[in-house]
């Protein structure tokens, strides 16, 4: 990693530097002022000094920053002068741009600043296309504007030539100071507070960056046109606000945050490459309403605060697409200030001890880190300080004995004899100045005063009395007071403020420019606790202490090297940038054998760039779920982690057989599952799903994963898979699990394990097969010469094409779901589609896409049928069949028996609409024994059971029922009672939990039932709640989780993303706000949540939690 460095400012403004490679502070000697906070990036460093004003430090480098200004000189031809200057009054200036359209003599290019000089004048450039041009440098065209040649032909009337002059940025490693000028002239009030950013909105122009600003009088200045030809920009520009700022921070994205007067905070959206102002402000609540904030830094994806009573907070949930974030949590330890670095690094200023601090172990997958560790390293005048501290007290015997009384105090000398007892004076105590608020020069200018007082009743005046410094000099005045009265005069310009044991006291750091991370050899260097050498068994100890270090380490990696083995081979990678395309990879998994013997590895992924070998990693603790990708032609799986979670942009690759794909599957499934302790079948509590390709995977919930206020985020439990294919899976506490396949059939859970690729895994062996359809459609368009044909409009969709009438899909070349499918009949029309058909199988509409109908009317000209084809899968899994009812839905109480032989309520839907219960379910039989019709008036396709055994179920057109007196003397209840929808809306599936029902309508809407109580079951009304849900599911304590549509991360939209409500309490049951898990690649129904937890498990009285989340995943 090249070497960068770390900023900070001390409470007496002095700035300093630390590098990564460097074990001292340096200070910035060309600072002739005093500077209240920096702001850094990797090439240059901004800060506000004592004056108000913006300085600039540009890094100087080996190429230096040039810019070259161009003008040309054009000329027209004419019979009595040939080539001259003059031109018509419709061409060009003579002096002019490249376009023509400005006027640019010579002499209208002046500096930016006193910071540029000029590298030369101006001259010729007599190159043409990289060929050099004769006679001076011109080109030849017929007119303005033209091709231009380099070489004059017959009919040559215009030439032009361009001039040329470089200019040099010479202000490098020193502070340039930055003009308070706006478009419209100079600044109203000066800055208070400053952040630089933005780098990684775009790459053009090069070296770009965001400045933001912060005035006295809480107005926010965005500085425009940065970057490497520019490094001061061209002037500020105002940006509206919803209030006072006080300070902010700008990341290295689009992440910008401000801190209100009041204590609030405030989000900027809509920052993109071609607004980088961004178009909006959003207001975000104080972590602690009683201690408003006070401070906020942002990274990538990170935001950090401090508030008043200097408690420090993290705010979870930061990602491109959802800046605002979604919770606080509270972190440990107290700082004054707080800044984000590289790689989401973060650094802070102690409120205790005012030391620098690091926050150790932030990783991509842990943004929040572990620990504060202090970075307290010398400063480049200690070690001169403490080596001359004998010298300086010599010096001062001798001067004593042969010359005047004058003698030169350094910073933590003793004097070799104790000095005569001093007249009692009252020393103050040392007070620091007030660093964070905006006036902390007047605090030391004020302690100055009440020092200058003390000093002239302890030292005695003379001619030969020093001037004082603009540096405060704190540990001075305790000398002076404390036993050196008898000493006449004092340079104390020579001094320093700190004495030989006590660390610089710090007002800022900014980390913008450090480049490290929580593993690398810099931040152990840099953060290491030591001072500088006193003594030889000082460093003598310290020396035993790094061996003693460096052995155990080296014991430690020996261990590792034992234990570890590699399985290699090679693969397709789908690239993650663009344009994505597959890849040849080497793709590598590196197992080892933890201190501890827990099992541990690393997957490498090796692949070439433009020439340059690189690797992506991903650790096996990290990962999150293992997905079978449907593809027509590859054999493809998704590898998730918490960070591509967020990012809905997973490592998704390719085998080349189906046995090598599952070969792999099994093996990582295996490591993953050994890194975190799963082994055996799942528990009772565990969480249930289906992906839209059928595939079964189950997650152990942690005992936080429904913990208020911060529950375990979505996007970091862990998912195995379970062999078996199914539509929808239903589950209870109780350990009682039943699926529905694609073609009905209905299964139940043995206890077993594994299955499908995982064959080594004990499993009772069941084959499992599967049948679903896949449909295309043929489409038409009347004319009136040959009514209706397969010519359409040039802006039709597709003759045979998909759903959507986006993809073309003929007979020919539909193929099926993925290679493990084959097929088992021909195509053959579909009469069973909605809205009905004719004769034919044909719907009817006006134009595409609309409303299709089953009869033909005067006003329709297009028409389409749908064509199925039935395929089949044959797997293995722990399931046994439970005939011979075909079923479309099916639900389990989430609670309910205290025996093994008590029954467990259990009801379904067949796939022609009728509803049943289940008899005889138990934990000893829980396939049950019969089926009890339950009467209805109409099909139904959605049925779910809750808490005190309350049923409802949605009918096929849409409206909701309830079923009355549901008992256990009484399992079929007595009669159903017809529930109003929301207003012109069809629901299409219900969910119930503990005294929260939740349905979704057709249009994606999740509805609330508001008015629930024992009195009156029914409710009284729907709240909408929120859209884009495709399926709900509610636990018995009411948790919610949702299948979402449309939501966004970092790198796309995802479709079938798991989502958790957060903040759903007794008295508030709907909840706040969405928490986003694994997507993309993911859900097709919703995850059966019915075993999660009991009441039990979260301190209240008995009562199971366990709920059906139906899952899916669209898959391309």
């Amino acid at each position: 990693m090249p070497v960068s460095l770390l900023w900070a400012v001390d409470v007496y403004g002095r700035v300093y530097s630390l590098s990564t490679r460097g074990q001292q502070w340096e200070q910035c000697r060309d600072a002739v002022l005093e500077f209240k906070r920096v702001t850094a990036v990797q090439q240059c460093c901004w800060g506000i000094a004592c004056d108000h004003h913006i300085y600039l430090n540009v890094h100087s480098s080996d190429v230096p920053i040039r810019y070259q200004e161009e003008t040309f000189e054009n000329q027209r031809w004419n019979p009595l002068d040939n080539f001259s200057d003059r031109l018509l009054p419709s061409d060009r200036w003579q002096w002019s741009n490249i376009t023509g359209l400005e006027h640019q003599p010579l002499d209208s290019f002046f500096l930016p600043s006193s910071n540029w000089e000029w590298e030369g004048d101006w001259y010729i450039d007599e190159n043409f296309g990289g060929e050099p041009t004769e006679k001076e440098g011109w080109t030849y065209a017929i007119d303005f504007p033209a091709t231009y040649t380099k070489d004059k032909k017959w009919n040559s009337c215009v030439r032009r030539r361009r001039w040329i002059r470089y200019r040099r940025y010479k202000a490098t490693d020193t502070w340039a100071k930055i003009p308070s000028e706006g478009h419209s002239g100079p600044l109203p009030d000066p800055f208070n507070d400053i952040s630089c950013g933005g780098w990684e909105i775009s790459e053009e122009p090069r070296g770009r960056l965001s400045l933001w600003a912060v005035s006295l009088q809480g107005k926010v200045w965005f500085r425009e046109g940065i970057h490497h030809h520019s490094p001061e920009g061209d002037g500020w520009e105002e940006v509206s606000l919803p209030g006072e700022v006080v300070q902010i921070s700008c990341g290295p994205g689009d992440l910008v945050w401000a801190v209100l007067w009041e204590g609030q905070l405030i989000v900027r959206e809509g920052i993109t490459r071609d607004c980088p102002r961004g178009s909006s402000w959003v207001v975000v609540d104080s972590p602690n309403p009683e201690a408003g904030a006070i401070h906020v830094a942002v990274g990538d994806n990170v935001v950090w605060a401090v508030t008043k009573d200097n408690k420090v907070w993290y705010r979870r949930g930061i990602n491109s697409y959802n800046p605002r974030g979604s919770g606080w949590i509270g972190m440990i330890g107290e700082m004054v200030m707080i800044n984000v670095g590289l790689n989401d690094q973060v650094w802070g200023i102690s409120c205790e001890d005012r030391a620098v601090y690091f926050r150790q172990g932030v990783t991509s997958s842990e943004l929040s880190g572990k620990a504060w560790k202090a970075v307290n390293v010398p400063r480049d005048g200690d070690i001169r300080s403490h080596s001359s501290a004998t010298q300086s007290v010599m010096s001062e015997d001798s001067d004593t004995k042969n010359g005047p009384q004058r003698a030169v105090l350094e910073v933590g000398a003793c004097p070799s004899s104790p000095p005569p007892d001093p007249p009692p004076v009252d020393v103050p105590k040392p007070r620091i100045p007030k660093v964070t608020s905006d006036s902390f020069i007047s605090e030391m200018l004020s302690d100055r005063k009440v020092k200058q007082e003390g000093a002239t009743t302890a030292v005695t005046a003379g001619p030969g009395d020093p001037q004082w410094s603009n540096v405060d000099l704190e540990e001075t005045q305790t000398h002076l007071a404390v036993g050196l009265s008898s000493v006449a005069t004092y340079t104390l310009c020579q001094e320093e403020p700190y004495g030989a044991d006590e660390h610089p006291l710090w007002a800022w750091v900014s980390g913008g420019g450090c480049g490290v991370d929580s593993l690398s050899s810099s931040v152990q260097s840099m953060s290491l606790s030591i001072s500088p050498a006193q003594t030889a068994a000082w460093r003598k100890q310290i020396f035993e202490q790094l061996s003693e270090r460096s052995k155990r380490e080296m014991d430690n990696f020996k261990h590792y090297e034992q234990s570890v083995w590699v399985k290699k081979g090679t693969m397709q990678w789908w690239r993650d940038w663009k344009p994505h395309k597959w890849v040849d990879v080497r793709f590598a998994l590196e197992q080892f054998s933890g201190p501890e013997g827990n099992q541990d590895g690393i997957l490498f992924l090796y692949y070439n760039f433009n020439e340059e070998k690189k690797y992506l990693h991903a650790f096996i603790n990290e990962v999150t779920i293992l997905v079978p990708v449907l593809n027509d032609s590859k054999h493809t799986f998704a590898i998730y982690t918490a960070e591509r979670t967020k990012q809905r942009w997973p490592i998704r690759l390719a085998a080349a057989t189906e046995l090598e794909m599952h070969d792999w599957l099994a093996l990582l499934s295996v490591s993953c599952c050994d890194s975190r302790g799963i082994q055996g079948p799942p528990s009772k509590q565990a969480l249930w799903s289906v992906t839209c390709k059928g595939d079964v995977f189950v997650c152990e919930p942690s005992p936080s994963l429904e913990t208020c206020p911060y529950p375990t985020p979505c996007d970091q439990m862990f998912w195995h898979q379970v062999g078996g294919h199914l539509r929808l899976v239903e589950s209870n506490s109780l350990g009682v699990v039943w699926g529905v396949g694609y073609d009905h059939t209905v299964w139940v859970y043995t206890g077993g394990y594994g299955g499908g690729f995982l064959q080594d895994n004990k499993c009772v062996g069941t084959e499992l097969t599967d049948v679903k359809c896949v449909y295309i459609y043929e489409n038409q368009r009347w004319n009136p010469v040959t009514g209706y044909t397969n010519r359409g409009l040039p802006t039709d969709r597709y003759m045979w094409s998909d759903a959507t009438g986006l993809q073309e899909c003929t007979k020919a070349n539909t193929k099926p779901p993925s290679p493990h499918w084959t097929w088992v009949a021909d195509w053959a029309i579909d009469y069973g589609i909605s809205g009905g058909t004719d004769r034919e199988g044909w719907q009817y509409a006006a134009d595409f896409p609309t409303s299709y109908h089953g009869h033909k009317t005067l006003k329709d000209f297009v028409r389409r049928r749908r064509w199925a084809r039935k395929c089949k899968l044959t797997t293995t899994g722990p399931w046994q069949e439970v005939p011979p009812i075909p079923l479309s839905d099916v639900t389990i109480i989430p609670c309910g028996a205290q025996s093994i032989v008590e029954p467990i309520p259990l009801w379904a839907i067949s796939n022609k609409g009728d509803v049943l219960c289940r008899l005889g379910v138990t934990l000893l039989t829980p396939a049950g024994t019969s089926w009890l019709h339950v009467g209805t008036d109409q099909p139904f396709k959605s049925i779910s059971i809750g808490g005190a055994s309350q049923v409802w179920a949605i009918a096929r057109d849409g409206s909701a029922f309830y079923r009355g007196s549901v008992t256990a003397q009484s399992p079929s209840g007595d009669c159903w009672y017809h529930i109003p929808s929301p207003v012109r809306q069809k629901l299409q599936q219900v969910s119930v939990g503990r005294t929260s029902v939740y349905t979704v309508d057709q249009h994606g809407n999740l509805w609330f039932r508001q008015g629930l109580t024992p009195s009156c079951p029914q409710g009284s009304s729907w709240e909408h709640i929120s859209n884009n849900v495709r399926k709900v599911s509610v636990g018995p304590l009411d948790q919610v989780w949702i299948i979402a549509d449309k939501v966004q991360g970092s790198h796309s939209l995802s479709c079938g993303t798991v989502c958790h409500r957060l903040g759903v309490q007794p008295m508030e049951p709907k909840g706040q706000s969405w928490d986003y898990g694994i997507g993309r690649f993911h859900w097709s129904h919703n995850k059966n949540i019915k075993g999660l937890f009991t009441e039990n498990n979260l301190g209240y009285e008995s009562f199971d939690s366990t709920r059906r989340f139906y899952s899916y995943m669209p898959f391309p």
